[in-house]
């Protein structure tokens, strides 16, 4: 009872001391005495300690002191910033409390923590020159396809022959330009882009944000930092790929090579991708961002974050966070679809035993998987050849040591940078969107309509078995890429209606064939978009 009791009070002093902390915020920054004293950027804190000599020692520190304050995380806190951290918390507490994909979910949260500190934001004033110096620095992304030349023309004319201008100046010049009349951003895009979209302006948006350096001041997108050149794996596609050899490496294709009618429920589970699409599309989003927003549904998170930096870098952290999220709710999600569409006859379903496959076939497979995924899809040879490879080091059986490192220390890198870079870009003013809320929508029913595919898919296949050969359909929901935690709900679903019925290495099949299946519809999309 002491030990809670300890317990208890240390909860309550640790509440006790952030809530003075926040209300100290308040009254900081909204006593409109204290205000006159507390500094807006560190500019006017140097100023004030140079202008003078002549001061007394007591208003040395409180000027110090007030400079400090003008720096900490609760001067600087938004209600955004507390949003994020606390859904960082959630994460966190659902991979160790619920084991829900731990080795993602922890890193990814505390990356969100990390991404999420408030910090002091400077607002520079540059000059034209300077302005052009910065923009040369800074990496153009996003769907409007900018090259340096059309990027300088349009700060040319955002400075209008003003010799300097500062953040909030620039953005205020900017949307006076956008709303006397949008055809006014004509004369600085490609040609195509429509300067009324939406993505057009949130482009003008970002684009002036970073040449004024309004971003965060530290972490992904300051340049230079250590985050920064770790999330440049995240931006340059190089973290997925590598994922990619880990899972080639550690997956056993046995099943499916035994199996291969069952290829085509991982197929089918990609309707998904391809729904979720169209749904994007209707909902307002430009192609490029739908075919990202699209691979939510095949539950891939590097095929996701893959094709995100291809095609719409700005809504990477919603569109990782959502896939992941998703992933680790596969046995919550699935399971109830699964029972409404099937029979209690159908569950009982007992499919026969696989053949077992020779060390031949095992080497001919990821070589001759290359050639026909990469021939149908060249835009995924990036994934599809790096999964292969994997499986091939592992299947050779002469490349025991690098099979084994791909497999366990690389994966575990990879894995680690790849969460914690993809949490610390979910800040709150780029998170915190309605964009980022239509996506998590989105996400979820692609959840559910690549399940309806799977299921659906295996009982049309049925009508075309012979007794004694048909499939159980609840192995159908295993057709997204959620290696191997769609291949085990199929297997707990199984034991519940038939506890001699076990499913797990026929879902396989389709769960690693959703690997080779996503990665192929990634590629299609972007082959056919173009990127």
């Amino acid at each position: 009872m002491n030990k809670k009791a300890n317990i208890k009070r240390k909860a309550i002093l640790v509440f006790a001391l952030v809530a003075l902390l926040l209300v100290l915020h308040g009254v900081m920054t909204s006593s409109p005495a204290m205000a006159e004293h507390v500094f807006n950027d560190a500019a006017d804190a140097v100023k004030l300690s140079a202008t003078t000599t002549e001061v007394s020692a007591g208003d040395a520190i409180s000027d110090g002191l007030r400079s400090f304050w003008s720096f900490t995380g609760f001067r600087n806190c938004t209600r955004g910033n507390i949003i994020m951290i606390l859904v960082a918390f959630v994460f966190i507490f659902l991979a160790i409390k619920y084991d829900f994909e731990p080795m993602l979910l922890i890193p990814i949260g505390v990356g969100s923590i990390i991404g999420n500190i408030p910090v002091f934001q400077d607002s520079a004033t540059l000059s034209l020159n300077d302005a052009l110096a910065v923009l040369s620095k800074i990496e153009l992304q996003g769907n409007l396809k900018f090259d340096l030349t059309e990027a300088q023309k349009f700060f040319v004319g955002l400075f209008a022959g003003q010799d300097t201008l500062n953040y909030e100046t620039a953005i205020a010049h900017f949307h006076e330009m956008r709303e006397m009349d949008p055809q006014n951003l004509a004369a600085f895009l490609p040609a195509g882009v429509d300067p009324g979209a939406e993505n057009t302006l949130k482009y003008f948006d970002s684009l002036i944000a970073q040449v004024f350096n309004k971003n965060i001041q530290t972490g992904i997108y300051q340049t230079g930092s250590v985050l920064n050149y770790l999330y440049f794996g995240v931006r340059q596609g190089i973290y997925p790929p590598l994922i990619f050899l880990g899972i080639g490496a550690m997956t056993d294709f046995s099943s499916l090579i035994s199996q291969p009618r069952l290829m085509i429920l991982g197929a089918a589970a990609q309707l998904g991708v391809f729904i979720t699409f169209i749904g994007a599309r209707a909902l307002g989003f430009d192609p490029h961002e739908a075919a990202a927003i699209g691979i939510i549904g095949g539950a891939d998170g590097p095929t996701a974050i893959f094709i995100s930096t291809k095609m719409a870098p700005h809504l990477l952290g919603a569109i990782a966070i959502a896939a992941y999220s998703y992933m680790a709710l596969v046995p919550v999600i699935q399971p109830p679809i699964m029972r409404l569409l099937t029979t209690d006859k159908e569950r009982q379903i007992k499919m026969k035993e696989p053949r077992q496959v020779g060390k031949t076939e095992k080497v001919i497979f990821p070589i001759v998987g290359l050639l026909l995924t990469t021939f149908i899809s060249p835009s995924a040879l990036p994934l599809l050849g790096m999964l292969f490879f994997g499986n091939l080091l592992k299947e050779s059986g002469v490349t025991k040591r690098l099979a084994n490192t791909a497999a366990n220390s690389l994966i575990d890198i990879v894995t680690i940078l790849l969460g914690l870079t993809v949490g610390a870009s979910t800040q709150a003013d780029v998170f915190l969107t309605t964009d980022s809320l239509i996506i998590f929508c989105l996400g979820a029913a692609s959840f559910v309509v690549a399940t309806f595919g799977g299921v659906c898919c295996a009982k049309l296949m049925n009508l075309f078995c012979k007794e004694g050969n048909k499939i159980n359909p609840l192995i159908g929901n295993a057709g997204v890429s959620a290696v191997p935690d769609a291949a085990r709900v199929s297997e707990v679903e199984g034991l519940k209606y038939n506890p001699s019925n076990h499913l797990l290495m026929h879902a396989m099949a389709p769960n690693v064939s959703g690997v080779i299946g996503s990665a192929v519809a990634a590629g299609i999309l972007m082959s056919f978009i173009g990127i």
